[in-house]
């Protein structure tokens, strides 16, 4: 195994240079599902490197359930300094493990808190858009049987019809494709391994983005779209008391940005980019990284299975 167990966690590093131009060459769609994957898989591989080493911390210390031959020197010389990483990984799994279920406690808290006032409200309705009598403008996309599009008479107030219709559509877009999936694989993905978080500010980007050309394609009116952004963002930061789920909202993301991409052509929606471009390379840098962490997960993890597996008593 060797030091090949610790590369899957330093490995996503290989990961940044793609966040941010895949925000500017690459289609939103293409760019959230390959951000999105590579995140996943570099988070599985650091995870499962920390419980390789979590194995062998554990098979020294007193009064441990794991059979004694896993404490055999053959063992322990399995990884590099097993005595400090691995009793240190002990500590680093209970905090990715506390880390990602307080993640997971929270999206489900706020969907069911959600849910259940939208059921309570007195301007209750069982149509796809649920309007909240709020002075507060907010507005974002709430999955579930079936997703509702939750938005606020201060938001509605400060759009026109058209703009409306931009913001229903952008909503939908988010239900549709299920961006709440894919910004909480990515928001796990950054707690298991602190080096992904950055690619979650790129993956709200990126779908944003993907609503917003949705958008555009559904009214047919890219700058209309790029108003509603506009307006609904100025609006948002000037109330205080809008809500911040952890959901996709209208008015999240770098809006400027948003709004100066809906006024140019819209990337093509290629498989993968040219090879000889900035975004070709760091993608195939992520790839490279990403399958060089998974081939050292998989290395390490068979070479401690087999020498537990001879160290084992039958």
């Amino acid at each position: 195994m060797g030091v090949f167990v610790f590369l899957p966690l330093v490995l996503p590093l290989t990961a940044l240079p793609i966040a941010r131009l895949a925000e500017r060459h690459l289609h939103p769609r293409r760019a959230a599902r390959l951000l999105t994957t590579v995140a996943v898989i570099l988070a599985s591989c650091s995870t499962l490197c920390l419980g390789l080493l979590v194995v062998v911390g554990t098979a020294q210390l007193p009064g441990n359930p794991l059979p004694d031959g896993w404490s055999d020197p053959e063992v322990r010389e399995a990884v590099p300094h097993d005595q400090f990483f691995g009793k240190a990984a002990i500590v680093a799994l209970l905090v990715v493990a506390t880390a990602c279920a307080c993640a997971v406690v929270r999206h489900h808290r706020f969907r069911v808190l959600a849910h259940r006032a939208l059921d309570s409200s007195p301007t209750r309705s069982e149509s796809e858009v649920a309007v909240l009598r709020d002075a507060a403008p907010y507005a974002y996309a709430l999955p579930g049987t079936p997703g509702r599009i939750v938005v606020s008479t201060g938001m509605l107030a400060c759009l026109d019809p058209a703009e409306r219709e931009a913001l229903f559509a952008h909503e939908r877009a988010h239900l549709a494709a299920r961006h709440h999936r894919l910004l909480l694989a990515v928001r796990l993905a950054g707690r298991a391994n602190p080096l992904l978080r950055p690619l979650m500010s790129a993956l709200t980007y990126s779908t944003e983005r993907w609503a917003d050309e949705e958008a555009a394609r559904v009214t047919g009116d890219r700058r209309t779209t790029a108003r509603a952004v506009g307006k609904a963002a100025l609006v948002s930061r000037r109330s205080s008391a809008a809500p911040a789920p952890p959901l996709p909202a209208f008015a999240a993301g770098p809006v400027p940005r948003r709004v100066a991409a809906l006024l140019v052509p819209v990337p093509p929606d290629r498989r993968w980019p040219p090879a000889l471009t900035p975004a070709g390379l760091a993608a195939y840098v992520a790839a490279a990284g990403t399958a060089l962490s998974a081939l050292s997960a998989l290395n390490a993890a068979i070479a401690l299975f087999l020498v537990l597996k001879a160290a084992t008593p039958l």
